[in-house]
């Protein structure tokens, strides 16, 4: 498989479109004349340190007032029969909480793939059916992580087989009228290379969960990436992040909505154009700084066809940024009640943040 290219014009069209976002000024989303306001919702992912089960995760919501809640990780499930999942929709319904869910790597070939849940394609299938169970539209999967880019055949192989996957569930999936939402996650697939994946399975099965943060990993800017990926785009899992020049090349830190260098109401003035069907689920994953060094060789193996199209755009946006320090909890405390504490912080102020800016439906 050849690892695709974009073309001139679709770059272009890209910056263009948020170029004429930047032009409707900082009340961008105000200003939208939206057919209807967009969903705003939590990835479970941001409070996993509370340990919460499906059924507090709904409470959770609920008391957050949004609209959604996203489950990406079946261990979240008390149980995964089907009549316990029916009793979880009832309660979300009951709550005003729409549900979503996923899972983690079906790539049977990734350092990341764990067979808990039987073959890739056993793994997949259970997630259609509780996908089904919950009146979910969609189940979130995953290739792997940026260490699949380095095994043998590199991300182009990971990605066919990944698609093998696919098309062996395919129309029990489709049967059960259930689509499947692969993430761009934590480094392993640059947005062209995510798309191929989707043109080779089939986009009537696949789509995309959109991560802001992680095409940050790839080198792209988070704008170029909407509109790239906007299309194909289900669910979402969104969080902030400042970006800065460092030694080996740029440096990232995730932080909470609000708090980091994407212009928000250009990105949902833009997202409400191209893809105003999905929801925003937020998943802050904060604290730390990771150092895209495409500087330094031995990273760039990872990228063996040099830095992706679109860097140059990447590389412009870390130029207005600053270094930030990482965080630290203070000492002598619990840490882990000290980690519950920071993720709940983060995740509300997201959501309060968002809201501000006119998300939401509640």
């Amino acid at each position: 498989m050849t690892s695709p290219q974009i073309s001139r014009r679709q770059f272009t069209s890209a910056i263009a479109a948020t170029g004429l976002c930047a032009a409707t000024g900082t009340s961008a989303l105000a200003n939208i004349k939206l057919k209807k306001k967009l969903e705003l919702g939590i990835d479970n992912f941001a409070v996993r340190a509370m340990k919460w089960k499906a059924e507090e995760l709904i409470d959770y919501a609920a008391r957050m007032k949004v609209d959604s809640m996203f489950i990406t990780d079946l261990y979240a499930f008390r149980s995964l029969e089907d009549k316990a999942l029916k009793e979880l929709k009832k309660k979300a319904d009951d709550a005003n909480v729409n549900l979503y869910v996923g899972t983690w790597s079906i790539c049977p070939t990734s350092p990341r793939f764990k067979d808990e849940w039987g073959t890739a394609e056993e793994h997949l299938a259970l997630g259609v059916r509780v996908a089904k169970a919950l009146g979910a539209p969609s189940i979130r999967v995953v290739l792997g992580g940026r260490d699949d880019r380095k095994t043998d055949g590199g991300i182009e192989a990971r990605i066919d087989d990944t698609v093998k996957v696919l098309k062996a569930v395919k129309s029990r999936a489709m049967d059960a009228g259930i689509q499947v939402a692969m993430e761009n996650h934590a480094g392993d697939m640059h947005s062209l290379e995510l798309i191929h994946l989707i043109e080779e399975a089939g986009k009537e099965l696949v789509g995309v969960n959109l991560d802001s943060g992680n095409a940050v990993w790839t080198m792209e800017d988070p704008l170029v990436n909407l509109q790239t990926l906007g299309p194909y785009t289900l669910t979402t899992s969104l969080r902030d992040t400042a970006v800065w020049e460092s030694d080996n090349g740029i440096t990232a830190q995730w932080t909470a909505m609000g708090e980091g260098m994407v212009d928000w109401e250009k990105y949902f003035a833009l997202f409400a154009k191209i893809c105003p069907n999905a929801p925003v689920n937020i998943e802050t994953i904060s604290g730390f700084n990771h150092e895209i060094a495409f500087k330094n060789e031995d990273y760039m193996k990872a990228w063996p066809k040099g830095k992706p199209q679109g860097f140059d755009k990447f590389a412009a946006w870390a130029k207005g940024g600053k270094p930030r320090a990482a965080h630290q909890h203070p000492k002598n405390v619990d840490r882990a009640k000290a980690t519950q504490e920071y993720q709940l912080g983060d995740i509300e102020r997201s959501i309060a943040y968002c809201k501000k800016i006119g998300l939401g439906r509640g």
